[in-house]
């Protein structure tokens, strides 16, 4: 977007900022935003992107992530932006219940009333919006085939990675292992509880799997169940490493990706498993529904049911023809609907065509 926009990332502060400023080679604006309902700091933060969107004058606002979706929308209206665009990768209301699953679908519709467009990056997730009623279908629209920003298949391949190496002794994998592996946020909504249940068991019927666990835990928003925990420190075949900057090594010394979501908007771990070839065991949510096809790259197994994990991941161990043609069409899947050109191209001319209306 550079090479045809002045571009200026605004998010909150610290190093990764500063690292997308000098990456990009944008200019960054911090402002604080908190992940968590503080009308306060929200109403700061209103004020403070208010301020820069009448200094800066911007034609396009185009916000990511709910917090940040409220307030930049809002800022924005308020400041009079003509085009304010904001993309939705998921919706945590979705597991909310009560009192305050009725505050978030009423801060969602506010996001929604002054964005100018909508921009669901799935076609599940634009059918759940049209449900729930938050606006009217003529403001809502999938960019490409889905996914916020498509993957890059070069970056995420074999050949990519074929001079970065993990030494798997240190890990405790043996040669002959087949490696499970997690990626993202250790937290109840990603099914870590339900994962780690199902292969406890799994794990006491055959000697050679290992559950390799990459991203960290987060205490504070979403904890995990004590058993869970108490699993993951005492079971030696359930490895966590961490959060990892490069997840493609990891990638690339497993065998499937296990991801038993309950609410995602376009999942990139799952395209990202894909180009690195590796057939995915997935919840059947939107985004991992459209990327899974059942039996073809993966298996799609029912939200919170750790049995149909266990099953599933048995499977694949007991059927090296049906693993063989999941891994087969894994890659091929990614590379002909996502790759990351095409998304971006599509989003350029998204905005050219508001460029000319506006």
């Amino acid at each position: 977007m550079s090479n045809y926009y002045q571009v200026i990332g605004i998010s909150s502060n610290g190093s990764e900022l500063k690292e997308v400023s000098i990456d990009e080679g944008i200019t960054v604006i911090p402002v604080r935003m908190t992940r968590v309902i503080s009308p306060i700091k929200d109403i700061i933060a209103v004020y403070n992107l208010f301020r820069i969107f009448k200094k800066q004058k911007p034609l396009i606002v185009h916000t990511h992530t709910p917090k940040a979706g409220t307030v930049g929308m809002l800022a924005a209206k308020l400041a009079g932006v003509p085009n304010r665009l904001h993309t939705i990768a998921g919706l945590p209301l979705l597991e909310a219940k009560g009192y305050k699953r009725k505050l978030l679908n009423f801060v969602e519709k506010i996001t929604y009333s002054c964005a100018t467009m909508i921009y669901p990056n799935s076609f599940g997730l634009k059918e759940i919006i049209l449900n729930e009623k938050f606006c009217k279908p003529t403001k809502l629209k999938v960019i490409a085939n889905g996914s916020s920003n498509g993957i890059n298949t070069s970056h995420f391949s074999r050949e990519a990675v074929q001079n970065i190496s993990i030494n798997k002794e240190e890990l405790g994998i043996l040669e002959n292992d087949f490696v499970f592996i997690f990626v993202g946020r250790l937290v109840s909504d990603k099914g870590l509880n339900e994962l780690i249940q199902a292969f406890k068991i799994l794990s006491s019927d055959y000697q050679h799997v290992k559950l390799l666990l990459v991203g960290g835990f987060e205490n504070d928003l979403d904890p995990l169940l004590p058993e869970t925990l108490i699993q993951i420190n005492k079971n030696n075949t359930i490895i966590p490493v961490g959060y990892q900057q490069d997840v493609r090594p990891y990638f690339a010394i497993a065998n499937v990706l296990v991801f038993p979501s309950y609410r995602e908007g376009f999942p990139n771990v799952v395209m990202q498993a894909g180009a690195m070839g590796l057939p995915s065991i997935v919840s059947d949510i939107n985004g991992c529904n459209e990327i899974i096809t059942e039996g073809e790259n993966g298996f799609i197994i029912p939200v919170k049911d750790a049995n149909a994990i266990q099953e599933a991941m048995k499977k694949i161990i007991e059927e090296p023809f049906v693993y063989n043609k999941l891994k087969e069409k894994a890659r091929k899947k990614i590379v002909d609907n996502y790759e990351q050109k095409v998304v971006w191209e599509a989003l350029l001319q998204e905005y050219k065509s508001l460029e000319k209306n506006g």
